[in-house]
């Protein structure tokens, strides 16, 4: 290694198969030119990307750990949830990804539909040309349509994140796919499940319930939350006493985002753990 270069990791990222900006081409070159040495692609409810960032990996000497995240719900709440693999190509574990993709996109209908009953100029035509891939088209997409409308709609993202939190016209949780039911699903196809970004969860005290379950890892190194330095360090304890491990990573979506890949500083030790826990 270069004197100055510091190698990064991050398990958290997401390319065009679901709802990210860039290509897995794209993600991967990146990924090498900001000194990663260690990633985890985890696009929502897919795991498109995964074989093909494993055999671009070898190339810029990469080691890809592959993931996937899940929208679940635990008392009524939306719960992200993140699952580690040595294998993703388990029967069961995409079969189910399939019939949540169809579920997501009908919601996502749905949401467009209430937009327009609530006076947003909107069409499912343009929510489709967000969409690069054949996963799941969610509000994300949702979002990036109303904003690139020329049309005098909102291009605040604030207003625009407005319309699908409670209260909000387009408000409609997906709730169709338990949390205890997700947890179940990783353990039986060979990974482990990490709570996705604590920080965010409506109720905070939530992850002590979340993470009594079964024995489960938690994301600690997160960027995308108010407080960051003194939340990093809180769920670290939590972690410390209630997990099995912590983990981190960018949330990386594109290069939009004021947390850029590689950004967060992730112990090696997580790594070191999430790699001996799932034998690669």
């Amino acid at each position: 290694m270069k004197e100055g270069i510091y190698l990064r990791s991050d398990l958290h990222i997401h390319t065009h198969e679901s709802d990210g900006l860039l290509s897995v081409e794209e993600v991967m070159n990146l990924a090498h030119a900001s000194n990663v040495q260690t990633l985890a692609i985890t696009d929502h409810e897919s795991t498109q990307a995964v074989k093909k960032a494993e055999q671009l990996a070898k190339e810029l000497n990469i080691k890809v750990i592959p993931g996937v995240e899940l929208l679940t719900s635990y008392r009524g709440h939306e719960v992200h949830l993140l699952g580690y693999f040595k294998n993703v190509d388990q029967p069961l574990l995409q079969n189910r990804l399939k019939e949540i993709r169809a579920q997501r996109t009908s919601l996502a209908h749905d949401m467009v539909e209430c937009l327009k009953n609530g006076g947003i100029t909107l069409d499912w035509q343009d929510v489709e040309k967000e969409v690069e891939a054949e996963g799941a088209v969610t509000k994300g997409h949702i979002m990036r349509a109303i904003y690139h409308q020329e049309n005098g709609a909102p291009r605040n993202w604030q207003e625009i994140a407005a319309y699908f939190r409670p209260g909000g016209v387009a408000h409609l949780p997906y709730l169709n796919h338990a949390f205890e039911d997700a947890v179940d699903l990783i353990f039986a196809c060979g990974g482990l499940p990490v709570v996705a970004h604590p920080g965010l969860l409506r109720d905070p005290d939530m992850v002590f319930s979340l993470l009594s379950y079964r024995p489960i890892g938690l994301e600690v190194y997160y960027g995308y939350w108010e407080r960051q330095a003194e939340l990093i360090n809180y769920y670290a304890e939590v972690a410390d006493k209630f997990s099995i491990l912590a983990t981190g990573g960018s949330d990386y979506h594109g290069p939009w985002g004021y947390v850029k890949l590689g950004q967060m500083n992730i112990p090696d030790n997580s790594i070191l753990q999430l790699r001996s826990y799932l034998t690669i």
